[in-house]
């Protein structure tokens, strides 16, 4: 089975020679550092190729999860135009806006109380004006309106197991072509901060399925794999789009991952103040979620030392490019800390992390390192972003659907 395509949309990669795919990590208002590194990479490929050229343009899976699968919904998602619904540039402003109105922060002296309060009694925060926004921007487009192929996790908690929204798996599976609006709410439903999410969809012969979702980050904080595993499991089903590529023949990724940072030396808990947690002190410590911060930090991380391992033995170190800050202070690790400060630091986090060399995971002590020869972050983005425009051209050039395409 074959999408039709748009001229404006990536051709299948069965007329280059990659296959494209970024992918950004959850973390609540921490979404603003891969956004800042997004609006960089678009405006490196804007450079190239004219300043309509979007993110959607150059990726054959976007995956997000989270604050990520939020992202990936406002670079994709159309608007009236057919064009996708954000330009990467706006969606840092879109998180200084929008997250002290998500995430509203309490005052004074009764804070701590308040917020103890709330982690007995049900989530921090109850939602609605996330749930309004997001319906009001994505309105009733369908995941298979995408611009280009998608992949966000979120975990079915009647079901206990993970349900992945793809474009690809929609296309077998229409229960799964759900409303953008309600993937993006039940990917962010992170377990004590937002409350879960119910839905249901229903197929052209009236069979009806209902979701009782969580936050992705459950399953896939990282969904880089699940974005891998979304194409392979096309070029295992025929897809002519992967023709004459073979399942395993990973060394044709090009992979762009982001993550949403952690903190500095990863010594925000210890083993001497954790083992007199009972249930509260899991759920409340220092005025984060130890719980949630401890499974999405190792689904995170990993998805990376898999990765890593995986292009180091295929000789192909320099298609995986994974960005990521592990130097966040207390206040700017959080989730939910949305304060103007706050908002700005992390905006200066990602700017700054632009110039910080490229770093791989060390597979003998699990360390985050520079990698020597490689230059920086921006650096690498440029290159990378060269080789998105060339395989966009060569895809365009070879396709017999498109006539060449003008983002000018």
């Amino acid at each position: 089975m074959v999408m039709e395509r748009t001229t404006s949309q990536m051709q299948p990669p069965t007329y280059g020679n990659l296959i494209t795919i970024l992918s950004i990590d959850g973390g609540g208002i921490r979404g603003v550092i891969p956004a800042t590194i997004i609006s960089f990479l678009e405006s490196q490929l804007q450079k190239l190729d004219g300043e309509n050229a979007r993110i959607a343009d150059y990726f054959d899976v976007i995956g997000g999860t989270s604050t990520g699968g939020l992202v990936t919904a406002m670079l994709t998602a159309p608007n009236k135009d057919s064009r996708p619904l954000f330009a990467a540039k706006d969606i840092i402003d879109f998180y200084l806006e929008h997250s002290p109105k998500i995430f509203p922060q309490w005052g004074g002296f009764l804070a701590p109380l308040i917020k103890i309060f709330k982690a007995i009694t049900g989530p921090r925060y109850n939602g609605k004006y996330l749930h309004s926004l997001v319906k009001e921007k994505l309105g009733n487009t369908r995941l298979s309106q995408a611009l280009t192929h998608v992949a966000i996790p979120t975990f079915d908690i009647k079901r206990l197991q993970p349900t992945i929204f793809s474009t690809y798996e929609a296309h077998y599976n229409p229960s799964l072509d759900a409303l953008f609006s309600d993937i993006t709410i039940s990917t962010s439903a992170a377990p004590t901060y937002l409350p879960a999410h119910y839905f249901e969809t229903m197929d052209s012969q009236g069979n009806v399925r209902e979701f009782n979702l969580i936050d992705g980050g459950v399953a896939a904080n990282n969904p880089a794999l699940v974005a891998i595993g979304q194409v392979t499991k096309e070029i295992f089903r025929g897809n002519a789009d992967f023709f004459p590529i073979k399942p395993m023949d990973y060394g044709r990724f090009l992979v762009i991952s982001l993550g949403t940072g952690s903190p500095k030396n990863k010594e925000k808990y210890n083993a001497k103040g954790a083992r007199k947690w009972g249930v509260l002190g899991w759920l409340l410590s220092g005025g984060s979620t130890p719980l949630v911060d401890v499974f999405t930090q190792a689904s995170a991380d990993m998805v990376d030392i898999h990765l890593s391992v995986l292009f180091q033995a295929l000789h192909s170190e320099s298609n995986y490019l994974r960005i990521q800050d592990d130097t966040l202070s207390s206040s700017t690790s959080s989730v939910d800390i949305a304060t103007k400060g706050n908002l700005e630091n992390l905006v200066k986090i990602g700017e700054e992390l632009l110039k910080k060399p490229v770093s791989r995971v060390n597979l003998d002590n699990g360390l985050v390192e520079p990698v020597k020869n490689e230059g920086t972050n921006e650096e690498a983005l440029i290159r990378f972003a060269k080789q998105l425009s060339d395989e966009k051209k060569l895809r365009d050039m070879r396709s017999p659907h498109t006539k060449g395409v003008n983002y000018t």
